[in-house]
């Protein structure tokens, strides 16, 4: 559906010669709010159908009434509307400004979507299923990422679905062809699914730890519950021999609601004891802390030797779960449940016989910040995740392609450890090599391989992107200033 999900918002803001309902030219401000609300009334609609799961975490687990995460939901959804609403604006305003130059809008109406996409990213911090993660299961098209990260898919996909508006905005009798080439393309480009690369050749094996502790309140977290649940962790988390017998294994541990400080004596030997025993690095997540003792969202490597060696504390932390943004002083007020959590300053990669970028949970979503663990010279990306604050919806999956995306864009094996699932193996191509059954405790024995060289995306982060978002900024805004200097001139 994607390389037609656009194109009917593409017609609409676009029209028979950019005119308005009852035929005649629309006033320059009518056009921009007219383009504007289609396209923001797409974007609710979209947002609606695909992050619902948004009142499921602030009634159970923001312990707010149904009213109010109703409510917060639609504000929620109100807001994440407006990420199609710059492209409504930007197709709107170059409409208008070509006077009569349709063609030239359907034309940027690709650059202007990469443009909402990276302006979305980066001004709001949401980037929540970018277009171009419809087609990670197509390899020969997801390739594309490696030069230009996710964005230059969406650019593809929205060129396809320009091509197909235009078929409805030409003349009569130039409408057959290019609909016919509109929907060759999206055919052709679309059975790329159908190929099957070669299978990867995994050459280590890791033990993925799927904790399955669900979330308590802080009462429930008695002392004798806290060492049943150390001791039976502990036992199933038990690594395979390296690929030699000098090699140690790779044991992770989730992202995880459990009280598991990374300072805590009794947790620290835990983990100790299960490097030792094993011969293992062990990487597990919990909560650090700040010399100023506020908490950090953290993952901790502990050598095979029992030393704990490294820590990396969480940077892009989730507003309204970890912080609050200060201009929303009054959400404590609303709920108790967001945190207060520092950020981290730098992205470490771990050493654990092999360079290993372990990024956690929502991090996931951001390719530029994801890239530069392997720009400093990670050959394994670890992504450590509770997802159970979703709930039995799609999100933990639409979490999980976007994972996938990283491992394309970089061409690195990504190891998933979740506490609820979906706990994974990814290979650079983005199939999931091997999975473990979600809502379960247990664990997956999870083949991976190091990979060194480095793509050009990882190399040069965002530049399509940002090209997109540089060139609708000339197409939007100089040929407005030029009108207005003819106009004055005359």
């Amino acid at each position: 559906m994607s390389w037609v999900a656009l194109a009917p918002l593409i017609v609409v803001i676009i029209g028979p010669g950019g005119a308005g309902p009852d035929g005649e030219r629309e006033h320059a401000a009518a056009a921009l709010g007219r383009g504007l609300l289609l396209a923001w009334v797409s974007g609710v609609i979209f947002y609606a159908g695909t992050c619902f799961w948004i009142f499921h975490t602030l009634h159970v687990y923001g312990k707010m009434s149904d009213l109010l995460a109703l409510l917060l939901m639609v504000l929620f959804l109100f807001a994440c509307g407006m990420h199609h609403g710059i492209f409504g604006l930007l197709l709107a305003g170059a409409t208008r400004a070509q006077h009569l130059g349709r063609n030239r809008a359907l034309m940027l109406a690709p650059f202007f979507w990469v443009a909402a996409e990276i302006l979305w990213e980066r001004i709001v911090g949401f980037p929540w299923q970018p277009l171009g993660t419809a087609q990670v299961d197509n390899i020969p098209m997801s390739r594309i990422a490696t030069w230009t990260g996710v964005y230059g898919i969406s650019f593809e996909i929205a060129l396809v679905n320009a091509a197909l508006a235009a078929a409805f905005l030409l003349p009569r009798e130039r409408r057959r062809t290019m609909l016919a080439a509109a929907v060759c393309a999206a055919v052709v480009l679309q059975l790329g699914v159908l190929v099957k690369a070669a299978p990867s050749r995994p050459t280590h094996i890791a033990t993925l730890v799927q904790q399955n502790i669900p979330i308590l309140e802080p009462s429930q977290w008695t002392y004798d519950y806290y060492r049943q649940t150390l001791t039976e962790l502990a036992s199933i988390s038990t690594a395979p021999p390296g690929t030699s017998a000098s090699q140690p294994g790779l044991i992770l541990w989730p992202e995880s609601p459990s009280p598991f400080f990374l300072d805590d004596a009794r947790f620290r030997q835990t983990i100790s004891s299960i490097a030792q025993s094993t011969q293992s690095y062990v990487v597990v997540g919990g909560i650090g802390v700040t010399p100023a003792r506020r908490p950090l969202n953290s993952a901790a490597l502990i050598a095979p030797n029992g030393a704990w060696v490294a820590r990396y504390d969480k940077i892009h932390l989730v507003p309204f779960g970890e912080y609050v943004p200060g201009v929303f002083f009054f959400v404590h007020k609303i709920t108790k449940e967001a945190g207060d959590f520092a950020r981290g300053t730098e992205r470490t990669v771990f050493n654990g016989g092999h360079k290993l970028g372990v990024f956690i949970c929502y991090e996931s979503v951001f390719p530029d910040e994801v890239r530069i663990f392997a720009r400093n010279g990670a050959q394994l990306f670890a992504n450590i995740s509770d997802d159970e604050w979703f709930g039995p919806w799609g999100a933990p999956v639409q979490h999980l392609n976007m994972v996938r995306m990283r491992a394309i864009e970089n061409k690195r094996w990504v190891l998933r450890a979740t506490d609820t699932g979906v706990t994974v193996s990814i290979d650079p191509y983005g199939r999931v090599v091997s999975r473990a059954p979600q809502h379960v405790r247990t664990t997956l024995e999870a083949p991976f391989a190091l990979e060194s060289d480095t793509t050009f995306y990882t190399r040069h982060g965002d530049w399509f992107a940002w090209g997109c978002a540089i060139i609708s900024l000339l197409a939007f805004v100089l040929p407005m200033c030029l009108h207005e200097r003819i106009r004055h001139g005359a």
